[in-house]
């Protein structure tokens, strides 16, 4: 069995709590600008978490060698919880049972599409900026 150390299951939770409020109130925020006539919602928490988690992975592994605590509490934990698989399959299902076909087609192509090019961006930023700082 593996064994966890206290510190990094108490980063995990505390990056899980402060990355649930955050795509609250991020999610929020959208539908008060955009409606709710897509889940603009969750498909920017899920967006905006693909970049970071690109970014994050140069910074904290590759640039200043942080410790697995601060990854579990920023990737595990904040970005775990910020972004959300769960919700947005189940809005495709929602639009699927609505018969929203095109609503349904179009958020499983945003979703998957721009989260799988928002962590090669994230990547491509951090390396561009923070590994090869030195030349720029």
């Amino acid at each position: 069995m593996q064994h966890f150390h206290l510190i990094q299951v108490l980063a995990v939770g505390a990056g899980g709590f402060l990355g649930a409020i955050s795509r609250f109130i991020v999610s929020n925020q959208m539908y008060a600008w955009l409606g709710r006539d897509f889940v603009y919602g969750t498909l920017t928490v899920n967006a905006m978490g693909s970049f970071l988690i690109g970014l994050l992975t140069i910074l904290m592994i590759d640039k200043f060698q942080l410790p697995l605590e601060w990854r579990a509490f920023l990737i595990v934990g904040f970005l775990g919880a910020f972004t959300t698989f769960s919700t947005f399959a189940f809005e495709t299902v929602l639009y699927l049972q609505e018969g929203a076909i095109e609503k349904a087609m179009l958020n499983i192509a945003a979703n998957v599409m721009l989260t799988i090019l928002l962590v090669w961006v994230g990547l491509t930023v951090g390396k561009y900026f923070f590994l090869n700082a030195s030349t720029l």
